[in-house]
């Protein structure tokens, strides 16, 4: 073949450029790695609500990497057009969780990887990843940041419940303080010592504070 009949193009012999073998086997392995993807993602996800359809996105982004790249591969003039094509698409869906954005390179990446034809290594390197993902993200620690809103009537209760709090947790910090004729409203960051969270009943009940309220918080959002 010289160097002129790369570019050359005909569609019938575009046909059989992909074997249906080739073709079969890529997209099942893609829809089961897709589906494998969805799981970890599933089992991971710590937002505040889950998305089914982000989830179906997954498998849907898998397959359809691994079928552009098995087309772009077999055509040099197809995967010329094809990066002009992409090159004018654009995205305006705002990702709200940072752990988002590794599962979407994780499923164009085993797309990619499949369709290049290295199969051990997007299944291997999709196992580990998973693994990784499932150790680190659900692991949960009773010394994640809480949130504890305290409103009492006057600087006396309020320096009695911040000491009382002092003493029950690791760590404790003011956010936050509002503070108007008879009311006091505190926002304290807090680090528990363990699970128990019975300090909050004591705190609601001492004189001079009308509630107390425990909240868990990740820095940008309370849940």
């Amino acid at each position: 073949m010289s160097f002129s009949d790369v570019f050359k193009s005909n569609f019938l012999e575009n046909v059989t450029s992909v074997s249906l073998f080739d073709m079969f086997l890529a997209i099942v392995l893609a829809f089961g790695l897709g589906i494998f993807i969805f799981l970890v993602y599933k089992k991971t996800y710590s937002g505040v609500m889950y998305s089914a359809s982000f989830g179906t996105t997954l498998v849907a982004l898998t397959m359809i990497t691994t079928v552009v790249i098995l087309a772009v591969t077999s055509n040099v003039v197809l995967s010329l057009g094809m990066v002009g094509a992409l090159s004018i698409v654009r995205f305006r869906t705002a990702i709200k969780e940072p752990l988002d954005i590794a599962f979407l390179f994780w499923s164009i990446a085993v797309g990619i990887v499949l369709a290049a034809g290295m199969i051990p290594l997007a299944v291997v390197g999709s196992v580990i990843i998973g693994i990784i993902l499932l150790v680190f993200v659900n692991r949960k620690s009773y010394k994640n940041p809480y949130i504890v809103v305290i409103r009492c009537d006057g600087h006396d209760s309020e320096t009695k419940a911040k000491a009382y709090l002092e003493g029950q947790t690791e760590r404790c910090v003011v956010k936050s303080k509002s503070a108007q004729k008879g009311f006091v409203e505190l926002n304290l960051e807090v680090r528990l010592k363990d699970d128990n969270t019975d300090f909050v009943n004591t705190l609601s009940n001492m004189e001079g504070v009308n509630s107390a309220v425990l909240v868990s918080y990740n820095g940008d959002y309370m849940a």
